[in-house]
């Protein structure tokens, strides 16, 4: 009896537990709503000269600054811990908010990036400064952009464009540090999935299942 018991601590016990754990994801169905409604992008360009809207997509938002180079790093961390695992739903979309004249750098971003990775849901979009202030003002958030119209910080915004994030007051959360790996890992991903949990139960329930999410 005793030799069963150990056995059990030592063998099924761990099992159980990184089964609960990593399927702990499940056991939440909504994403709480930080700011409902924000702004879309209005006709701001990206590289190619092309408007992007935030409508009927789920958006990783993101805001360079003009000093884009100096943390390429972040954009790299992003690309690797979320980007190429979820590039192939044709419903999201990776948007990086720049502030005019830093064209240059965005694209020699974008050109690391393709060096290993399928760069089409990465969407570098560039407004004077003046208006990427109003921009992230209407976001309605606790953290600030820095002097040169950046943070580390991406968000994520569901496809009626309502931000998302995590409302409790011990783990209240409106964006995640691109600067840590270890977040993206962690809580940016489990919040992520519930996003996509949330459009494959509510397609489920319609009967219109796809493969996009």
């Amino acid at each position: 009896m005793k030799k069963n018991i150990v056995l059990f601590v030592l063998f099924v016990l761990p099992i159980v537990a990184y089964l609960f754990f990593a399927s702990g994801v499940n056991s939440f169905t909504k994403l709480p709503t930080i700011t409902p409604k924000i702004a879309d992008l209005g006709n701001w360009k990206s590289l190619k000269g092309e408007k992007v809207t935030l409508n009927d997509k789920i958006t990783i938002l993101g805001f360079s600054g003009s000093e884009i180079l100096k943390n390429r790093g972040n954009f790299f961390n992003l690309n690797e811990k979320i980007y190429q695992r979820y590039n192939g739903f044709k419903d999201l979309q990776f948007v990086v908010v720049c502030p005019l004249g830093t064209e240059n750098d965005a694209q020699k971003i974008v050109e690391s990036l393709g060096a290993f990775t399928d760069v089409s849901g990465w969407h570098f979009v560039f407004a004077a400064p003046e208006e990427i202030k109003v921009f992230y003002d209407q976001l309605h958030l606790k953290g600030k952009l820095d002097e040169h119209l950046g943070t580390s910080n991406v968000y994520i915004v569901d496809k009626e464009r309502n931000l998302r994030g995590r409302k409790d007051k011990e783990e209240y959360k409106e964006g995640y540090n691109t600067f840590h790996p270890s977040e993206l890992s962690n809580e940016m991903l489990d919040d992520f999935k519930i996003i996509l949990y949330e459009y494959r139960a509510a397609l489920k329930k319609n009967h219109n299942a796809t493969k996009e999410l």
